[in-house]
């Protein structure tokens, strides 16, 4: 069997770098980027035109959208269907478009982020604008057209759009290396600018925002960055700053609910439960307590989120806490990147209306070329039918008097009348006076007798005239750049004022959202912790009338200040800070919270050694002693630090922290090995060192051996601990120096 297949040998990475390029090329020009003379990507732009072919008018009954997506995906788009349909769906939905160029009819999805239909469902048809702005002239040869990817079909290259619909409808697009963000704007507007900037091609971006006032997003909201817009527009890059738009109203009781009516535009679709469960998460931590309830009431007729305050609370403050902790206030990021002159480009305001008049000027140009050739061979045809009608009789000798069609058409256009039969020499003499054009000549053969008429003729003059008049008037526009300007003028205002409407979006300069904290009247209350891990805190009154249940039930207990921090110390060297407030304040028999759940506590992962309060800790000296041995005292304010998680000290290779203490009134420490070694030392032999240290050694080990037990005792007051089944009195043992071996006790 013969081997036609070829082997190419090449470089790799050469292989890789080209076939990628080749593949972002794709992408970036023919998928994810918009052109910006019709302001879409290839897949709207084929389905619009597949449903041009259709004939799925705005005046004709729905198709199914399967139908459309199948014939999209068979004769222009062969990618796969879903992302037709999706962009079938965007282009139908009025939250995400600022003029949608779809009818949908049926479930085609909903602001809340459910998803749209499956196809088999859902029917569609064009709006009217689209077909009256996007494809209105596509029969006049006005645009490029393109053999599809099978080259049984001609595509658009573009669509010969009379609105710079790049602005009108924003896009939104992910490249390979770069990305197109560009909101919508109000249509009204748009054309003012666009007319503005063809009256005037210097007009600057700051005149042209006198037109344009900033982005006009379908959910509303407002703008807050009003004087940062001149430079987003002139550069076409910038971040814009957005709020939901708010109301009070007053409910029973006297308490305020905060509703909200306008979201902002990045909060479509799933961001809206988000932004509830965000609101929810602010009353289940604490950060506010002014929530009593709240509900999402939006339906079809728009959006409705009441919150119901407390009747003390603020709302305005209340508002503003909602601005900086939840997405009520959300900023989208600008990047006008489209396909202009057939690469990506970023454009700012003025280079989009440049591009987009041009654009229309050479639609507007190819428009009128073409009509105008059409009323030129109009012309020429009427005028051989009124000369013809001037000579009927002799017109009816010669074919009466003629063998074929040919010899007839012979006559009437170069004079020949040999071979024709005429009453008289006159007649004969006339007809070789005929000079009729090729396209006359086919025109008179083709009339009709009913054309005789004399009402019929007088039609046909006044249609010359008709003609004569529309050729003046397809010249003018020709020749003079002004007349074409003033009939896209026309165009463009005749829209306006058909489909403009009221902007949606405020732009104004806001205040950055400033929320201020309830000031809680401070007061020194007790901590509780057991010991399986629960956390409470109680006032003093309640703890002093349950004191002996209290330190019988609980591991720890200790005094705090309620605006204060409890600090826990773990065996792996982590200090975890705790704010007082995220701990439950209430009854004394309320079972409290894990210690995990309001800290990056893992009882999992370690354990507590010691647990205290902030307050303690600034007010004194912190001992640490380690497994290996090693130990330090660092001054507690090193502590007092502002992230939930730090390390409390440096830990050599398995080590672990068996002992931290407040020093007080101890005078001496006790360390007992795992093999029975005691060494008793004064503290004050220990050095001061930082947080971050290793420390020094406080005793010296043997292979293998670890610090086990830490015990404090003070020069007046005996202390004692049962080891191996005996009392063995601490202040007993003999007093050795630091870094020796101490005494092995035996049981």
């Amino acid at each position: 069997m013969e081997d036609n297949s070829r082997i190419i040998r090449t470089e790799y990475s050469e292989e890789m770098q080209k076939s990628f390029i080749d593949y972002a090329m794709s992408v970036i020009i023919a998928r994810a980027l918009p052109d910006v003379r019709d302001g879409l990507k290839p897949v709207q732009r084929r389905t619009l035109y597949d449903m041009h072919e259709l004939g799925i008018r705005y005046d004709k009954p729905y198709r199914k959208s399967a139908r459309i997506v199948g014939d999209t995906m068979g004769k222009y788009h062969p990618h796969g269907d879903s992302s037709i349909y999706d962009s079938l769906v965007v282009m139908s939905q009025d939250f995400k478009k600022g003029m949608p160029l779809i009818d949908g009819h049926g479930n085609f999805g909903n602001i809340e982020g459910d998803g749209a239909a499956a196809m088999r469902y859902t029917e569609a048809r064009l709006q009217k604008i689209t077909q009256e702005a996007f494809l209105a002239d596509l029969d006049k040869d006005v645009v490029d057209f393109m053999p599809n990817f099978d080259e049984t079909e001609k595509e658009p290259t573009v669509l010969p759009v009379k609105i710079p619909n790049f602005l009108v409808n924003g896009s939104e697009g992910i490249a390979v290396g770069m990305a197109t963000s560009t909101p919508p704007h109000n249509l009204g507007e748009v054309i003012d600018a666009m007319k503005a900037y063809m009256l005037d091609e210097n007009i600057t971006t700051r005149e042209l925002m006198r037109y344009i006032k900033g982005p006009d997003f379908p959910t509303g909201g407002i703008v807050t960055n009003k004087d940062e817009l001149l430079e987003i527009y002139e550069t076409g890059t910038g971040k814009i700053k957005i709020r939901g738009k708010v109301e009070y109203e007053k409910s029973k009781g006297g308490k305020t609910n905060v509703v909200i009516t306008e979201i902002p535009y990045p909060m479509i679709g799933m961001n809206i439960s988000k932004f509830l469960q965000d609101v929810a998460a602010l009353a289940e931590s604490k950060k506010t307590q002014d929530i009593v309830d709240i509900s999402n009431q939006s339906s079809k007729e728009g959006i409705r989120i009441v919150i119901e305050l407390r009747r003390d609370a603020d709302p305005e403050n209340f508002v503003n806490l909602l601005y900086k902790k939840t997405r009520l206030e959300d900023t989208f990021g600008v990047n006008m990147l489209a396909i202009s002159k057939g690469r990506p480009e970023t454009l700012g305001l003025r280079a989009v209306l440049k591009a987009v008049v041009d654009f229309q000027y050479e639609v507007a140009t190819r428009k009128y070329s073409n009509l105008l050739a059409k009323e030129l061979d109009r012309k020429e045809v009427q005028e051989g039918l009124i000369k013809a009608c001037n000579v009927i009789d002799l017109i009816i000798e010669i074919l009466r008097g003629s063998k074929d069609r040919a010899m007839a058409k012979d006559c009437l256009v170069n004079g020949k009348v040999d071979g024709i039969k005429f009453k008289s020499k006159e007649s004969k003499i006339m007809a070789a006076q005929l000079m009729f054009s090729e396209k006359q000549a086919n025109a008179i053969l083709e009339m009709r007798l009913y054309k005789l008429i004399g009402l019929e003729i007088e039609a046909l003059i006044n249609e010359h005239e008709e003609t004569m008049a529309n050729i003046y008037r397809y010249e003018d526009i020709l020749a003079r750049r002004d007349s074409m300007a003033q009939v896209i003028m026309n165009e463009l205002e005749e829209i306006k004022r058909e489909y403009g409407r009221k902007r949606r979006t405020a732009i104004e300069n806001a205040q950055e959202a400033v929320y201020k904290e309830k000031e809680i009247e401070e007061m020194e209350i007790m901590f509780l912790m057991d010991r399986f891990g629960y956390a409470k805190t109680i006032d003093m009154a309640t703890y002093e009338r349950n004191k002996e249940a209290a330190d019988a039930e609980n591991k720890y207990i200790f005094k705090c200040k309620n605006t204060g921090k409890v600090c826990l110390f773990t065996d792996i060297g982590q200090l975890h800070t705790i704010k007082v407030m995220d701990l439950p304040f209430g009854k004394f028999r309320d079972k409290g919270i894990p210690i995990d759940n309001v800290s990056n506590y893992s009882s999992d992962k370690e354990q507590i050694v010691f647990l205290t309060s902030q307050t303690e800790l600034n007010l004194c000296r912190v001992l640490f002693v380690t497994a290996q041995s090693m130990m330090k005292v660092v001054d507690g304010g090193e502590f007092d630090v502002s992230k939930r998680t730090v390390a409390a000290t440096k830990l050599q290779e398995g080590d672990s922290v068996v002992s931290i203490v407040c020093l007080h009134e101890q005078k001496h420490i006790v360390l007992q090995t795992g093999e029975g070694y005691f060494l008793r030392f004064a503290i004050e032999e220990i050095p001061e060192k930082k947080k971050g240290a290793v420390g020094v050694r406080g005793m010296k080990l043997g292979d293998k051996d670890l610090v086990e037990g830490v015990y404090y005792t003070q020069n007046a007051m005996e202390a004692s601990i049962q080891y191996k089944n005996r009392n063995l009195v601490l202040n007993s043992l003999k007093l050795g120096r630091r870094d020796s071996k101490g005494v092995k006790v035996r049981g």
